[in-house]
């Protein structure tokens, strides 16, 4: 274990290894971390909070993600298989990897409105959260039997599933008759099913462009990132455009987004250059959550999991230094802590269905080994060497 930390902070890594998820994970965890804190900060030390915070927070991620792969290039996506379009030729995985940009403007909204539908702040966070490990379980699923994954999902996984769902749902004991009185309101039903089904599109095809890669295939996932990143980001720019302009702040409810995006966008906050620059680590967060969902190697059961407990972990963080830096903030409750319990339980199973996975890797040469503890002998007796005694 040690060896592994050490190499985890101190080296620079191979594809689909485990350190190289542990640097993953723990570079989200910490920009989760961050996010979380000042999402806390800016609403109640600084006074700018709600969705006057979430757009200006939401334009500082999407101008640090677009600034990134367009300076180092990663929009010069990487593949071996081209088509033509309308007269363009264009990579294949273009024909599914643009939609997964437009899933992705999606959800970035409805996350949003989710929070401010007639639910429960709560009961959102279960649904988002429970929903990403549900669908990547259901990924797996369907993906198994059309015969793109060839993959076992193992015991331990679904055991970490089970975990997971037990530490995201604890604080369903403490929901109140009324917050599920949403289902009969077509609005908000229109909201979470649009969420849902865009996350469900956009897990389906990180895992399709995973599982189809020939074994000596290109598997760019930075360029994936890239052009799925502009994609949403036109999308994006063409609905808030639309959404701009169809609103009239003279006539509409201030209490609806739509309302409250134009306002903030029209009557500019004092702390609209701080505002945006609170995205950053936002925006920086992205990448990492991208490239755990896409972690090479491993099934979607396994990477959502990873995503999602990752930021299980960090929100308990999060609330922990909000508590100590911010002056009358509530510390996490009892639930929390059982549920972060749940968590750590939920890892262990994890933690030994990535051994499986890893020594599976490398026996077929899939991945190169960081160390000599992760030397795995392949069926013929030979040993898969760790990278340090690779010439």
């Amino acid at each position: 274990m040690l060896k592994t930390l050490h190499t985890v902070f101190t080296q620079k890594t191979h594809e689909g290894t485990t350190e190289r998820l542990l640097q993953y994970s723990f570079a989200y965890f910490g920009l989760y971390v961050i996010t979380g804190f000042l999402a806390k900060y800016f609403a109640k030390t600084l006074g700018m909070g709600g969705n006057t915070y979430t757009v200006y927070n939401t334009i500082g991620g999407m101008l640090i993600c677009n600034l990134v792969v367009i300076i180092w290039g990663w929009y010069k996506f990487k593949s071996t298989d081209y088509t033509t379009v309308m007269g363009i030729r264009m990579p294949r995985e273009f024909l599914y990897i643009i939609p997964s940009g437009v899933c992705t403007a999606v959800i970035i909204p409805t996350t949003t409105l989710m929070y401010v539908l007639p639910i429960s702040v709560m009961v959102a966070m279960i649904i988002m959260r429970a929903s990403v490990i549900i669908i990547s379980r259901i990924i797996d699923a369907i993906q198994i039997k059309q015969g793109v994954l060839h993959k076992t999902v193992y015991w331990e996984e679904n055991v970490a599933v089970v975990f997971a769902l037990i530490a995201v749902s604890i604080k369903m004991i403490y929901v109140k008759p009324g917050d599920f009185d949403f289902i009969h309101n077509v609005a908000a039903m229109t909201i979470l099913g649009a969420y849902l089904t865009a996350y469900s599109i956009r897990i389906y095809i990180f895992n399709y462009y995973k599982n189809t890669r020939k074994k000596d295939a290109i598997y760019d996932t930075k360029g994936f990132f890239a052009v799925e990143q502009i994609a949403s980001t036109v999308a994006i720019l063409i609905a808030a455009t639309l959404l701009f302009y169809s609103v009239d702040l003279g006539v509409a409810d201030p209490k609806t987004f739509g309302f409250q995006f134009k306002d903030s966008l029209v009557n500019t906050p004092a702390l609209w250059k701080e505002g945006i620059m609170s995205g950053l680590p936002f925006g920086a967060a992205a990448f990492f959550s991208v490239f755990l969902f896409m972690f090479k190697g491993r099934t979607a059961t396994f990477a959502g999991l990873v995503n999602r407990v990752t930021s299980l972990v960090a929100g308990t963080v999060a609330t922990l230094v909000v508590w100590w830096l911010i002056a009358n903030q509530k510390p996490p409750a009892m639930e929390d802590w059982f549920g972060l319990a749940a968590i750590f339980v939920a890892i262990y199973f994890m933690g030994k269905a990535e051994q499986k996975r890893a020594c599976e890797l490398a026996k077929a040469h899939e991945i190169v080994p960081e160390a000599d503890d992760e030397i795995c002998h392949t069926d013929n007796g030979a040993a898969a060497a760790p990278a340090n005694e690779q010439k």
